[in-house]
């Protein structure tokens, strides 16, 4: 596997966020900034951590983005790794299109159709309990939103991999402090997050989800039961103009705002 100190990983997620902004201007499609903050994490699992992701292979590692809405980021990973040609990626959100706002498990590389927040990290736990019965080593990561863990499905998830000591888990929440009608602390909180997974019996670590050392080391790490890694992300990260803002849960980006969106983020 290849190590972020090569820099690929990094040149991985700036690219990422490349295509976020030019997919979501030629598509005019929305949640732009939720895929912008978790670009580093989606380079660092398809870059560094996950083995032979998105393929056939049996013993392949799995990946569920339990929060679909950020597919764009998704669909960059899977042309990063060649599994989606340029050709196809281009066609994100049009008429008759694979690639919709939401992924599908239609995709090669798409292992869950999700989008209903709160119900990936329970069909992690079934496949990872599954793979460890049938005694293959591959393992299953999750990516979750902090908001989605207002869903209650996500905490009897939490305490099924807790009680079984599912190690072959690792969940990942993108803790970007957003979601679509405010902030989470405003919403409903839920600090101290990793505690609460601790609780759980889960071995968590809050991390600084733009490290990509910081993530590789985390997602790597084995301590024979489930591990949370809490990513505190900045959402729209890369673009000044997005970071922090709610607004950009959802808005359009214009020509000019496209432009100078590319000009922050830099070359590829």
């Amino acid at each position: 596997m290849k190590k972020v100190a090569d820099q690929d990983v990094p040149r991985a997620a700036r690219t990422f966020r490349r295509w976020i902004i030019e997919q979501s201007r030629r598509s005019n499609v929305g949640h732009v900034a939720s895929a912008l903050s978790i670009a580093d994490i989606m380079a660092v699992l398809w870059g560094a951590v996950m083995k032979a992701p998105g393929t056939g292979r049996p013993d392949r590692d799995r990946f569920i983005l339990a929060k679909g809405h950020a597919a764009l980021a998704l669909y960059c990973a899977l042309r990063w790794k060649k599994l989606l040609d340029e050709k196809t990626f281009e066609t994100f959100c049009g008429d008759g299109s694979t690639l919709g706002q939401h992924p599908e498990h239609a995709l090669p590389g798409v292992d869950l159709s999700t989008g209903s927040l709160g119900q990936g990290l329970s069909v992690g736990c079934g496949l990872a309990y599954g793979l460890r019965a049938r005694r293959n080593p591959g393992r299953v990561f999750v990516l979750l939103s902090d908001a989605e863990c207002n869903e209650g499905q996500v905490w009897e998830a939490a305490q099924f991999a807790g009680h079984h000591r599912l190690a072959n888990l690792c969940a990942v929440i993108d803790l970007n402090g957003l979601q679509a009608l405010g902030h989470t602390k405003d919403v409903l909180d839920l600090a101290p997050m990793a505690d609460k997974w601790r609780a759980f019996g889960w071995e968590a670590v809050d991390v600084d989800g733009h490290d990509c050392g910081a993530l590789e080391a985390a997602l790597n790490a084995d301590h024979g039961r489930s591990r949370m890694v809490v990513a505190r992300t900045v959402q729209g990260k890369g673009v000044s103009f997005m970071e922090n803002r709610l607004e950009w849960h959802y808005r359009n980006l214009t020509d000019d705002e496209c432009a100078l969106a590319l000009r922050e983020i830099g070359p590829a």
